[in-house]
């Protein structure tokens, strides 16, 4: 019967036992900040190992660093005693819906999430404050005592959340930045899927740092696209030398993202004037064009392909004597090559003709390529330069205004913006993660585009509640935080898309919000449980928490989605909960009888958490043990 840890992922111990496997000899052991001995790792040692020179001290290298970089680390792999709350009063359709929002710091949020959506997210979309002095910033000090730090700052949100402004005379400074963004960069990895990928808006202030720190998390090699998003065509007339009319979007992949394009642009539509049985086409050269395109570079793909006009039919063998022999040429009459090879021509000798060149008196050989894909639409790679009213600042501040009927949030995202990288990176039931919400465009967008294509994309939206201005237009709305004008714009939003589209889609979201453990510090401490504490041996759960607060930091430690179908049931007068049928069956009441404990385990759950006090004695705790050995084998027996 294995003790739940009530606390997330411990990304150090996790990246020890990894170095352990491939170098033993360099675990070492080493004396805590409270004296205890712990396993650690012998740097000097492990250093040689990864080297086949003699290592005798620090060397020049090419590198990214700035004063907190270590601590950046630290607290990225530092576990923390927090859960989420169900805040079900602010969902919608709680028990149906796959969509999740959440308040709270985003640094404690990636962390508890770390079981329960490891290589999960298929798509990150992140518009992170830019460093331009009038962005607040996050701290991430999670060990500092709470009096120190608002002596220290003297800023908190109304959620005790820690933040503080960059303000315009630090704001040439990019540390504070770097280490805000490194650790949340660092933990964000872990939850894409292997084909998964990140899109980050930034502006030029720091774009070049982003650039670094993403090409050490995500690996240089993983790099895709720098794009240049036009948000502002006219450009700010306020900047000393240059206008600038675009933003940058800076995109890494996982490991191996394939994109799924994007819609046909309205001006390729005007190419495709030919039409057949098969739709409307347009015709593309076979032949070679531009770099690499002579028959010594792709000696393999200098074939001849064999024309016959009377049939107008062409193949790769000569059929009859009238058949016109038809070899890539370049302008200038050298032997060129084609795109294909032989194998492929062969598989799609149907998207093939041959057509008169005019002014060469020649035969050449076309592709016919289709608008439509079957019944997609075509769809090609993304440019790296995107212009478009969709992608304008303008139109994010309109969809926000025809919602809320005026303008109150600064500098909203354009929702075509967001629509346009889904539409590319994900399909059917993918989960898309932004953990710097704002308005919720993102989830505002993923409702579009499921409404469109009929996908079934989920949405995790993540946002501190920061307060709004008291003068500011938002606050004298009622809207006294940023998460409250996110929800309310996803409820609208939802309501809008629904009426004008009356799509069958998932239009709710379940609502949870960060808070500090559901135990008690004996929980955790339990060596330093003193004689002022002896009446919290009496439970180690906080008096003011639920079972379903319980039931969360259960699900969040054993690696449970938050979407999951949760219900709850009375079995003998005592509540039980059980989550995706059988996956996790928990009873948080005490003094659990025999009988009730065999009910549960004929329904042979895969993992079940009692309360520890619960069992009188530890013969009453292995009786639990025997009974599910006999009835339910494969179960995981937990107790908190």
């Amino acid at each position: 019967m294995n003790k739940l840890s009530m606390r997330s992922k411990d990304l150090t111990q996790e990246n020890i036992d990894k170095i352990a496997v491939f170098f033993p000899n360099v675990i070492t052991e080493a004396r805590d900040e409270n004296g205890k001995i712990t396993r650690a790792i012998d740097f000097d040692l492990l250093k040689q190992e990864l080297s086949d020179v003699l290592v005798e001290g620090e060397k020049e290298r090419y590198q990214l660093t700035w004063p907190g970089k270590k601590e950046a680390i630290l607290n990225a792999n530092t576990p923390i005693e927090k859960t989420l709350r169900p805040i079900k009063n602010d969902s919608v359709d709680w028990d149906n819906t796959q969509n999740i929002y959440i308040e709270g710091d985003n640094l404690e949020v990636l962390k508890l999430l770390q079981e329960s959506y490891l290589n999960k997210i298929k798509c990150i979309y992140i518009d992170p404050p830019y460093n331009t002095g009038k962005d607040f910033i996050y701290k991430d000090d999670f060990k500092e005592p709470l009096e120190e730090y608002l002596e220290e700052s003297g800023q908190i949100d109304n959620e005790n959340n820690r933040l503080f402004l960059n303000t315009e005379s630090n704001g040439r400074f990019h540390s504070d930045w770097l280490t805000m963004m490194y650790s949340r960069l660092k933990i964000a990895r872990n939850l894409l899927k292997e084909d998964g990928v990140i899109f980050i808006s930034i502006d030029d202030n720091e774009v070049t740092n982003l650039s670094k720190i993403c090409n050490e998390i995500f690996g240089e090699k993983n790099f895709i696209a720098n794009v240049a998003v036009v948000n502002n065509l006219k450009g700010r007339s306020d900047e000393k030398y240059i206008a600038t009319a675009h933003e940058s979007l800076l995109i890494y992949q996982k490991g191996n993202f394939e994109t799924y394009g994007v819609p046909l642009p309205e001006e390729y539509l005007e190419e495709y004037k030919l039409e057949d049985e098969k739709g409307r086409y347009r015709l593309q050269g076979l032949r070679k064009r531009g770099d690499s395109s002579r028959r010594e570079d792709r000696p393999q793909m200098y074939y001849p392909f064999y024309y016959d006009s009377n049939s107008d039919t062409i193949s790769l063998s000569k059929t009859s004597e009238e058949c016109i022999e038809i070899l890539p040429k370049l302008s200038d009459g050298s032997d060129g090559r084609w795109r294909w090879g032989k194998d492929t021509a062969e598989k799609n000798m149907d998207l093939l003709t041959a057509r008169l060149v005019s002014g060469r008196n020649e035969y050449d050989i076309f592709q016919k390529d289709y608008m439509n894909d079957g019944d997609n639409i075509k769809t090609v790679k993304p440019k790296s330069f995107w212009l478009g009213n969709e992608f304008s600042s303008d139109s994010g501040t309109l969809a926000f205004k025809q919602l809320f009927g005026r303008n109150i949030f600064q500098n909203p995202k354009p929702l075509g913006l967001i629509k346009y990288i889904l539409s590319q990176a994900t399909k059917n039931d993918d989960i898309i993660l932004d953990f710097y919400s704002g308005s919720a465009t993102s989830a505002h967008a993923v409702m579009q585009l499921n409404a469109e294509d009929g996908g079934k994309r989920k949405y995790m939206m993540v946002q501190l509640p920061e307060e709004t201005n008291a003068n500011s237009e938002a606050n004298k709305a009622g809207y006294k935080t940023i998460c409250e004008i996110g929800k309310e714009r996803i409820r609208r939003a939802a309501k809008k898309i629904k009426e004008e589209t009356g799509a069958d889609i998932d239009y709710g979201f379940r609502v949870y919000r960060v808070d500090s453990s559901n135990m008690k510090d004996v929980y955790y401490t339990p060596d330093e449980l003193g004689q002022m504490n002896l009446e919290d041996l009496t439970s180690n759960i906080k008096e003011d928490r639920t079972g379903e607060d319980l039931l969360i930091q259960v699900m969040l430690e054993t690696g449970l989605e938050l979407s999951l179908p949760m219900e709850s049931k009375q079995i003998e007068g005592k509540t039980i909960y059980c989550v995706a049928g059988n996956s996790l069956i928990a009873c948080f009441d005490e003094d659990v009888s025999e009988s009730l404990i065999k009910k549960i385990a004929e329904e042979k759950p895969l993992r079940v958490v009692f309360r520890d006090s619960a069992f009188s004695d530890d013969s009453a705790r292995i009786n639990v043990e025997e009974l599910f050995k006999m009835l339910s084998p494969s179960t995981e027996i937990q107790v908190l």
